[in-house]
């Protein structure tokens, strides 16, 4: 962190102090967030108890048909409920603005149930009547976003205001799956099409049903949201959230130890002890369902601009043994990750529903670089002129691009990595560390009308609903050029994929989804390299109310799925609860403290040495 210091002439030395303390000391705290390591923190409003949350990636948009980065869906499911949203303790179904439902026999009528008296916050009421706008605009317009959770629904109705029928073509097993922000008909409803999808900001105030209110956003410095006081399920204890953007995880680790942040997510490997040692913090890291990787592109196309050799399943199968998992567990995530196997993690889902396939001993890959070579000879990808490159089929040699977010610290000492071990077993690989979202530009690149992929290689991760849906889609021929992000298919997992959402039946359901992941494992479009820990740490000393989610071993906010914390996080007395706005009784004890040494320090030490002082 830059900073600058003044150091005033000592008959300014009192004013100076006096000026501080006046302001109440939101100089100071905003000064804690940084200018260049972190941006400066909103000014928490005079007598509220401020929840003050930092991370480390903002949101992309605040539409909700628009912005997909999981900071952008944190702060939809705050300010807008689900219809069906999920318990904290195992994010099973649970009643949000729906509260119960049933389903025809062969699952393919539902109808919901809508809670009573839940007003918008602008003060219209909520009916069913927005529930049908919201589902009939996303299938409609087919929103990106959503359109992959509305497969199979042909109709939704109002039966009358507070109950909503949806009719599908055929029996929906992710029904109760759909985490779809809920708009207000009085106010979208007056947009276009292309509004709704394109260019509509939604700027603050959002208007929403949820338990906060987003107010304001300064982009590259932080958001601000004001509860709900009105809200169903009961005010949130605290009177506003503060998320503010580090660009730096160490000042952000330096901020919870003061006291300037109650929770933060995304923090450094290396600060975890130290935080977790702290007497006021518990650091977590939390299990999500989700997955590193590296992707490959597998695009067919013609106009595909990555190197053809990614087509091949064969090439790509036979680099996965070229990769030590363990020592990118070790290296790249310090340990606080697993090694992964498939796209649905493991040690996630209970038995006897755990929708996680292991491949038996003998069929995991390993790390054995010979193995890796030998595949590649008998793929015929050989080094045929002995200089240490392999050819093509074609005779030229491979050279392979490999994408880094300049944004992830982790993936860039994983993609060193796998730069090197990619290289010894004779493959040149340009290594860059790119802007993720130049990189998202690059994995959905056009030229033109027509879709261009202009990629070899990247490292990313994707982050799972509860219900295996979503991710297993992902890979599906529908999705190229919307989510997939390796543009591969294959005719028989897109057949299983369809069949699963259908099967009401759980267990037959998870035999397919066991099915799937098996043919993805073994075509490998994606190298599943770790399932992450999801690091964070809160104030467990001075605050109470948080909630893990799952219970037992999960993280506290940044889930998406369940926002209790934000509903139930509160200071622990009445002297935290009065200074929380500035991040803490310690915060402001520290500051007073710091002003009144320096200026002590600074008046001996002109009196002393004038000039030192000076320099």
């Amino acid at each position: 962190m830059r900073s600058i210091a003044i150091r005033p002439r000592p008959r300014l030395l009192l004013p100076v102090i006096a000026t501080l303390l006046l302001c109440g000391l939101a100089t100071g705290v905003a000064s804690a967030y940084g200018s260049d390591a972190a941006s400066p923190a909103a000014s928490p409003a005079a007598g509220k108890t401020t929840l003050h949350v930092g991370w480390t990636a903002e949101p992309d948009n605040l539409n909700p048909m628009i912005g997909y980065e999981t900071s952008a869906l944190e702060i939809f499911h705050l300010n807008y409920d689900y219809l069906v949203g999920f318990k904290a303790s195992d994010l099973q179904p649970a009643p949000e603005l729906a509260t119960s439902w049933t389903h025809s026999p062969d699952g393919k009528v539902w109808t919901f149930t809508l809670r009573e008296g839940v007003k918008w916050q602008d003060g219209e009421s909520f009916t069913a009547d927005d529930v049908v706008f919201t589902f009939r605009t996303i299938i409609e317009d087919e929103v990106a976003n959503y359109i992959g959770y509305t497969e199979f629904i042909e109709t939704v109705k109002a039966l009358d205001p507070q109950t909503v029928e949806f009719t599908c073509s055929k029996a929906k097993t992710n029904m109760l799956g759909m985490p779809i922000p809920i708009l207000p008909e009085h106010i979208w409803s007056k947009l276009t099409a292309a509004q709704i999808t394109n260019t509509y900001p939604n700027d603050p105030p959002m208007i929403g049903t949820g338990p906060f209110q987003v107010v304001e956003w300064k982009r590259g410095e932080y958001v601000r949201a004001v509860a709900n006081k009105d809200y169903w399920r009961g005010a949130p204890k605290v009177d506003e959230v503060i998320w503010g953007l580090y660009k730096n995880q160490d000042t952000m680790a330096a901020d919870l130890k003061s006291g300037a942040l109650q929770v933060a997510w995304d923090i450094p490997q290396a600060q975890y002890e130290p935080l977790n040692a702290d007497q006021n913090l518990a650091a977590v890291g939390g299990v999500l369902n989700g997955f590193n990787h590296m992707g490959f592109n597998c695009y067919a196309g013609k106009a595909s601009l990555g190197n053809p050799v990614l087509k091949d399943a064969a090439f790509r199968r036979a680099l996965n043994w070229a990769i030590d998992k363990q020592k990118v567990v070790d290296i790249g995530y310090f340990g606080h990750a697993e090694p992964a196997t498939t796209i649905i993690r493991a040690d996630y889902y209970k038995p006897p529903l755990d929708f996680h396939w292991q491949p038996a001993e003998g069929e995991v890959y390993t790390f054995d670089p010979a193995r890796a070579g030998s595949e590649l000879d008998a793929a015929g990808y050989k080094d045929a002129d002995g200089d240490g490159v392999r050819q093509d089929k074609a005779g030229k040699p491979i050279e392979l691009r490999l994408f880094a977010r300049s944004q992830s610290a982790t993936d860039q000492r994983v993609g060193k990595l796998i730069a090197g071990w990619f290289e010894a077993i004779g493959l040149k690989i340009d290594y860059q560390v790119i802007d993720e979202g130049a990189m998202s530009d690059k994995i959905y690149n056009y030229k033109g009308d027509t879709f261009a992929p202009d990629y070899d290689m990247f490292l990313w991760y994707w982050y799972s609903d509860p219900d295996p849906n979503f991710i297993l889609s992902v890979l599906t021929e529908a999705q190229i050029g919307s989510w997939s992000d390796t543009q591969w298919s294959d005719p028989e997992y897109d057949k299983l994929y369809a069949q699963q959402q259908t099967t009401l039946d759980q267990e037959a359901r998870k035999q397919l989804i066991w099915t799937m992941q098996q043919i993805a494992y073994d075509q490998s479009p994606y190298i599943t390299l770790t399932y992450p820990e999801w690091l964070e740490s809160y104030n467990d000393g001075q605050w109470s109310g948080w909630v893990k989610t799952p219970s037992g071993d999960g993280p506290v906010i940044y889930t998406q799925y369940n926002i209790d914390s934000y509903l139930f996080a509160e200071p622990k007395s009445a002297v935290a609860e009065t200074t929380s706005g500035g991040g803490s009784t310690g915060v402001i004890v520290a500051v007073v403290a710091a002003v009144v040494v320096v200026a002590i320090v600074t008046l001996v030490v002109v009196r002393r040495r004038k000039r030192a002082v000076e320099e």
